[in-house]
């Protein structure tokens, strides 16, 4: 069987060292000295001066919402996974959908302005796949009307934009350290904002709003992380290196076999570079790509329609034409990746593709 995605565990016994701390300090979560120890490792590696790890990633963007003050209208993309939307919603706030360029799978800043009004107060985008958004033309068009980014950087990590990392953009990035993803806690995520002061209003939310232990500043949430998230990541980030040269050599591998098939892949934004995060490929059809699935699924090799279906379709949001994206939605699949997936079933995957190609 050849699942989809597969997460990196790294060699158990450098996970049982940090473990036996744990037992040591008897210190599990709330704060605790691996959390802290992972933060400031992150920092180094990505060139950054501020994060806060977090909980999950959808935690993430409901922190950022709240602690941005935004309690109206968000304009959003259609194209993504269901936690940014749903954490809009969560938070009180309508979603309002701007279909995607049919190129880059991102929010296409062209849709953007006409759905701006009085009530309009943020734009959150989603670096769909860990291709970075058309960010200038995003921040332009927010500076012009006086409106809050955030960014959806879940798929983000390793992926540079004009050789920084995307996690700087927008008023708040938030990404997801979720075991799908190449650098993960298991559970856990991350905010990054370059404003000292919201990220201290942020420090402060993750936390219930403790400022100390008998201080409280605003409301908060249970936001925070344990020292065994961290610790994972701590021994997972020795290896990224490797696992972003892995991703990269897999899909470069996928391209020259898949050379003969007939797909798009999306266009990845100038500048970037790109940390393979998935490998999606559009076919022609829905039914082209349903008969590609069927055809992997009976070989036990499976794939994902993802993203499907649009977020516009979802029962709680206002049901907004996005064509682009729904037709994007019904033909794409995420073909198998991960770091060890090896030259063999990669050959055994086109193989498949390309027979069903022939004889369809």
């Amino acid at each position: 069987m050849i699942p989809v995605t597969k997460p990196f565990t790294p060699p158990i016994q450098e996970y049982q060292e940090l473990l036996s701390g744990i037992w040591q300090r008897n210190w599990l979560t709330n704060n605790g000295p691996l959390v802290n120890d992972l933060e400031l490792r992150l920092k180094r590696f990505l060139g950054i001066p501020h994060l806060l790890l977090v909980t999950n990633g959808t935690i993430g963007i409901q922190i950022a919402l709240k602690a941005l003050g935004i309690t109206g209208k968000v304009i959003t993309t259609p194209f993504s996974y269901v936690a940014t939307t749903s954490s809009v919603v969560w938070e009180g706030c309508v979603p309002v959908f701007a279909d995607i360029d049919p190129d880059t799978l991102n929010i296409d800043p062209g849709k953007i302005e006409d759905l701006i009004d009085r009530d309009t107060q943020a734009i959150l985008a989603t670096h769909c796949f860990g291709n970075p958004c058309a960010v200038e033309a995003i921040e332009n068009i927010a500076s012009k009307h006086n409106l809050k980014v955030i960014y959806d950087a879940a798929h983000c990590f390793g992926t540079l934009y004009n050789g920084n990392t995307v996690f700087t953009l927008g008023d708040v990035s938030v990404t997801s350290f979720h075991a799908t993803k190449l650098f993960h806690t298991v559970e856990g995520g991350a905010l990054f904002t370059q404003d000292p002061a919201l990220l201290k209003r942020m420090a402060y939310m993750r936390n219930f709003g403790h400022d100390g232990p008998e201080r409280f500043s605003g409301v908060g949430i249970n936001g925070k992380n344990s020292e065994f998230h961290a610790a994972m990541g701590i021994v997972n980030l020795r290896y990224i290196r490797q696992i972003l040269d892995a991703r990269k050599g897999i899909s470069d591998q996928y391209d020259a076999l898949l050379e003969n098939l007939r797909i798009r892949k999306p266009r990845i934004e100038p500048g970037t570079t790109y940390n393979h995060a998935y490998y999606p490929v559009l076919f022609e059809s829905e039914a082209v790509a349903l008969k590609m699935k069927a055809a992997l699924e009976e070989k036990e090799v499976f794939s994902r329609r993802y993203f499907y279906p649009s977020l516009s379709s979802l029962d709680y949001t206002n049901g907004t034409a996005t064509p682009v994206s729904d037709d994007v939605a019904s033909r794409i699949l995420c073909l198998p990746m991960y770091h060890d997936l090896s030259t063999e079933e990669q050959e055994l995957i086109s193989r498949i593709l390309l027979r069903t190609q022939k004889y369809a």
